[in-house]
């Protein structure tokens, strides 16, 4: 009741504006028909039957909504139904009266211009107010009535950023719209670059398209412009570091719009320009997701996530909550991240069930008692180490946390009913050189392997993906470290190459993987081209605004402990086979490892107690003879 309330005003107003309107047009269409002289008797005529034109009008245009709508956003559709209620509201007119007198003392033609100013009056007004709305006529206004509008007049002639936009497509187009419509905003848009040549001299709402990303920084200089908007969402990595070389070059501040993937309206806004990063160098397309499997999947289901305070693990659980479980259980043993995970989860989503779980993997009674109190139908194992050269030096710790702690999660969930499991694994596990891949191989094969057990309710798969940008460990943050420090970049080898994705891309994939499998698979997520981490950090510098190797130093300093130059996805006897998802694969052709694994692990725990690492890695290489140590 009180929005209504609140609302009355501005009802009030707009009727009272098209009370108005219709009497003057119909007033108008006497005075036009009867050559600006209304007889006495056809004046009465009008008096007399002024209530029913305003009565009838009125309620047709309240029956077509006309009165729900905000006129400073009036569009096509608006008029659409200010036309069409025009045409019912005359013709229910010329019945109403044909019924009452059979039109007599009327003039017929009196109701054809009548209806034609009712139109052009109706219309015309709503534009003039989203005009007004959108700036053009507000400044003189403010300009001539000060006092009523508020504000100062030397406020008013401020001096606004003159703005190029590189895209003249669909997103330039809406970003042009936004800041014309928010008479708020510090810009004014004074062209488009585009390097379609088609569009070269055409106009966008009264702007031109100047050129093209060659003479971008001729075009910034000759038309006076202080900042570069980048509207080109769906450009590729190459297309972006293009352009982005092009803003750099006319020493001019550049920013980007995010993909579509970013904004969860799907609608592009000013409020959502943000500085250019390195995730729109990569050129990773958006990712459609099936939701209806998904939804199959997670809906109404209590979910378990091992390693929840990760980078990967917290991003599966900000996605998994879009989905609307009943119970989203974080399973983590470091508490910072699990603390801040819990909080996030239950600041955003309010209306979930959050449990926090301060454990660890590696013991198997504190997984029993969590897996016995909440009986979680999907568990995704996302924990685990991964840095390879800390787990060259402690292998015994990557051996019971990556292999022992995944067979302890994988007995749980099979002695306590889990429908599905999904393995968070590695392109590292692919011909491993070092302990870490090594470990991961093995959580591969210890899950895949469950399959083979004609008791096993449960549908065990694997997700393989490479690099993630941003995530702890990654080099990312480490460049961005050694930059503030003033440098020098450090890069292990110039040829170094590594697969990267974004870290709500890898989770959305590891969503969609899990819910198609039916057990046994190892999915593999399409990772694009290799990156050269040189490039990548070259690139990082000249985002940061700095010129690689004159304001920062690259500094070469040779392979670490079990690294290896180049990253795969796929190991030798694996067959890989497209799914209905463009972005993920299936490997086929898994060995049945199960007699193998059982003969080892408790080989491995035992050395594993005794930190012997020279044996931990033989009884590796008896799992895994693929597994070659790294010699640098």
């Amino acid at each position: 009741m009180n929005k209504y309330i609140k609302s009355f005003p501005n009802l009030a107003i707009v009727l009272c504006a098209d009370l108005c309107i219709v009497c003057l047009a119909y007033y108008l269409s006497y005075y036009v028909r009867f050559d600006f002289d209304i007889p006495s008797t056809m004046f009465l005529r009008f008096r007399e039957s002024l209530f029913a034109v305003v009565s009838i009008k009125i309620g047709v245009f309240a029956a077509f909504k006309l009165y729900r709508g905000m006129w400073r956003f009036t569009s096509i559709t608006d008029l659409f139904n200010v036309l069409k209620a025009s045409i019912i509201g005359s013709s229910l007119l010329v019945l109403f009266f044909l019924y009452l007198n059979r039109f007599n003392g009327l003039s017929r033609s009196v109701f054809v211009i009548d209806w034609f100013l009712t139109v052009l009056f109706v219309s015309g007004f709503r534009i003039i107010v989203r005009v007004y709305f959108e700036g053009r006529f507000k400044i003189w206004t403010r300009l001539i009535f000060p006092a009523f509008f508020g504000g100062s007049k030397e406020s008013l002639w401020k001096p606004r950023k003159r703005l190029l936009i590189i895209g003249a497509g669909n997103s330039g187009e809406k970003i042009l719209r936004e800041i014309r419509d928010n008479a708020v905003l510090d810009y004014q848009v004074i062209g488009f670059i585009d390097d379609h040549p088609v569009k070269k001299g055409k106009y966008i709402h009264g702007k031109p398209v100047l050129g093209g990303v060659d003479d971008l920084s001729d075009i910034a200089h000759r038309s006076n412009a202080e900042e570069l908007l980048i509207a080109i969402s769906s450009a590729t990595s190459k297309q972006m570091r293009c352009i982005v070389a092009g803003c750099k070059e006319t020493g001019l501040p550049y920013k980007t719009i995010p993909g579509i993937g970013e904004i969860i309206s799907g609608e592009v806004s000013v409020n959502s320009i943000r500085d250019v990063s390195y995730n729109d160098l990569l050129g990773r397309d958006n990712i459609k997701l099936d939701s209806g499997i998904i939804n199959t999947m997670l809906t109404k289901s209590t979910v378990l996530v091992t390693g929840a305070g990760g980078s990967i693990g917290s991003e599966l659980c900000r996605q998994i909550c879009r989905f609307n479980p009943d119970r989203v259980i974080l399973f983590e043993r470091a508490e910072s991240p699990l603390y801040a995970i819990d909080m996030e989860l239950k600041h955003h989503f309010p209306h979930l069930t959050i449990v926090p779980v301060l454990a660890d993997i590696q013991y198997p009674r504190q997984l029993g008692k969590v897996f016995d109190k909440y009986k979680p139908q999907s568990v995704f194992h996302a924990a685990a180490y991964k840095h390879v050269p800390m787990m060259e030096s402690h292998a015994w710790k990557a051996v019971k946390n990556n292999i022992i702690g995944t067979q302890n999660v994988v007995d749980a969930s099979r002695k306590y009913g889990v429908k599905r499991f999904v393995l968070v694994s590695t392109d590292k596990a692919v011909r491993p050189t070092n302990v870490m891949g090594t470990t991961k191989r093995i959580a591969e094969m210890t899950v895949l392997n469950q399959m083979y057990d004609e008791n096993c309710q449960t549908k065990f798969m694997a997700v393989r993906f490479g690099n993630v940008v941003g995530s702890a460990g990654s080099v990312l943050p480490l460049f961005k470290k050694q930059i503030a420090e003033g440098g020098p970049i450090t890069v292990t080898h110039k040829e170094i190459t590594r697969y990267f994705m974004t870290i709500p891309e890898a989770a959305q994939l590891i969503l969609q993987a899990g819910a198609m499998g039916d057990g046994g698979e190892i999915f593999v997520l399409d990772m694009g081209e290799p990156v050269k981490i040189d490039l990548l950090a070259r690139d990082f510098i000249r985002l940061s605004g700095f010129e690689p190797d004159v304001d920062i130093e690259i500094k070469y300093i040779g392979l670490r402990p079990g690294e290896k130059l180049y990253e795969e996805l796929i190991t030798e006897g694996e067959g890989i086979v497209p799914t209905e998802h463009r972005k993920i694969m299936v490997l086929k052709g898994q060995e049945k490892d199960l007699v193998k694994l059982n003969g080892n692990i408790e080989a491995l725990r035992a050395v594993s107690e005794e930190q012997q690492v020279g044996e931990i890695r033989a009884q590796l290489m008896a799992i895994v003879p693929e597994y070659k140590p790294a010699i640098h």
